[in-house]
């Protein structure tokens, strides 16, 4: 039986889904993995997006915090708000409540994805703070370590990302992700896949 590994994120400007679906390109190929791109609700309504500049959400579908028990894995992405998850993935784990009582994720592994306005804008911070969701739904917090090996030590060029999962810089928004960044991402969807499949394999 497949291993479903869940890539799941909310993206105001697309610059976390670039990472979502490079994310899920690296987690696919890994034998005997099913990986899906999931978005989480928008909260804001369409006239404050719309002075936001944000563009249309894409087809992906929206996921309902009843759908997470049908994976054995999730990788959760988002930009960062002062450090910190952005209020819609925020209001989306505030909605699992029911997933906490009967304890449905327990057990399962869970990696973070993110994206900055700057340098020292939460690369770090916003996964480390994150880590709460995790620890109360008891899930195994899975960060990329530094196994992306000499793209990790990139002095050259900017590039996002952490020991704690990938990431990017969007600036003024108009900055895209990096080929290093992709390629980053498509290592921590490998990778985390790869972790997911030992896992249910052992059960």
């Amino acid at each position: 039986m497949a291993t479903k590994v869940y890539i799941i994120y909310y993206s105001t400007y697309g610059h976390v889904e670039k990472l979502a679906r490079e994310i899920e390109k690296g987690a696919a190929s890994v034998e005997g993995i099913e990986a899906k791109l999931w978005q989480v609700p928008e909260t804001l309504p369409e006239e404050v997006l719309q002075k936001l500049g944000a563009p249309p959400k894409s087809d992906v579908p929206v996921i309902t915090p009843h759908e997470l028990p049908e994976a054995d894995g999730f990788l959760f992405g988002f930009p960062t708000r002062f450090g910190s998850m952005a209020a819609q993935f925020k209001a989306f784990f505030d909605a699992t409540g029911g997933l906490w009582r009967s304890q449905s994720l327990s057990g399962k592994p869970a990696g973070f994805f993110y994206s900055t306005a700057s340098q020292g804008g939460g690369q770090e911070t916003t996964p480390l703070t994150s880590i709460t969701q995790l620890v109360h739904h008891g899930m195994i917090y899975v960060p990329i370590g530094y196994t992306f090996g000499a793209g990790m030590f990139e002095m050259e060029n900017l590039k996002g990302g952490s020991p704690y999962g990938s990431g990017t810089y969007a600036g003024d928004g108009s900055r895209q992700p990096s080929e290093l960044e992709l390629a980053q991402a498509f290592h921590q969807g490998k990778y985390f896949a790869g972790i997911a499949k030992k896992l249910k394999g052992s059960q």
